[in-house]
């Protein structure tokens, strides 16, 4: 009878799962063969909050504390898609949450560093990636918008919105990196795909509208910097 229950819960799982990515990522044009397999490969249920573990793969942003949210699984999918991560490549993260991004990240590149400015998620994902097997993924408690970046990634994801561009992100991607970022105020902000040209060039391409929590400090962030 045990055996049974637990196969059945597996099923029930990998059933939800597997709904998810057909019925709300696919459905939304995401339809890059890699991301949708990373979204079924990477145990999002591991990676959401106890209280919540019932909506793991539902269409809803899910509270993960201090005013944050893990993204709805559309959304990580049309980002994942954007960014085109490959093998080999270094990412940076802003905005760790409870880690199952970067763990998509890690699943489809070389190397994840990854800055979360509260302690304790960045504690529950570093564990939550660590119990899931997941390797090349570095969580670190930090405040990305007070220090400087090398041009040394391949991919950047901002996780969290800001009021304005904050140059410093498009300046980190090395030629050919590309960078998400989502820029303005409620209700309606703008997904922004940067890709850096050269070194002193960037494309930028609008991708869709939304409204994203804003990156803590997002206020104190420059403006301008050249």
């Amino acid at each position: 009878p045990r055996r049974f229950t637990i196969m059945t819960m597996n099923t029930k799982l990998e059933t939800a799962r597997q709904q998810m990515v057909g019925q709300q990522v696919r459905t939304w044009d995401v339809l890059d063969a890699r991301v949708l397999e990373t979204l079924s490969a990477v145990p999002r249920e591991r990676f959401v909050p106890e209280a919540y573990r019932g909506v793991a793969f539902a269409d809803t942003e899910i509270p993960i504390g201090h005013g944050q949210f893990m993204l709805k699984p559309a959304i990580e999918g049309r980002i994942l898609q954007a960014l085109a991560p490959a093998r080999g490549e270094h990412a940076l993260e802003i905005g760790t949450g409870t880690g199952f991004f970067a763990a998509c990240l890690a699943h489809l590149t070389g190397r994840v560093e990854s800055l979360e400015i509260h302690r304790d998620l960045a504690a529950n994902a570093a564990a939550a990636i660590d119990a899931a097997g997941i390797a090349r993924v570095d969580v670190e408690t930090a405040d990305a918008l007070a220090r400087e970046y090398q041009p040394r990634y391949q991919v950047i994801a901002v996780t969290g919105s800001l009021p304005v561009v904050d140059r410093r992100f498009e300046r980190a991607l090395t030629v050919g990196g590309r960078l998400f970022i989502v820029v303005g105020s409620p209700p309606v902000m703008e997904a922004r795909l940067v890709t850096r040209t050269g070194d002193d060039s960037w494309l930028t391409e609008l991708l869709f509208e939304t409204s994203m929590v804003p990156l803590v400090n997002a206020a104190a962030a420059p403006r301008f910097r050249f």
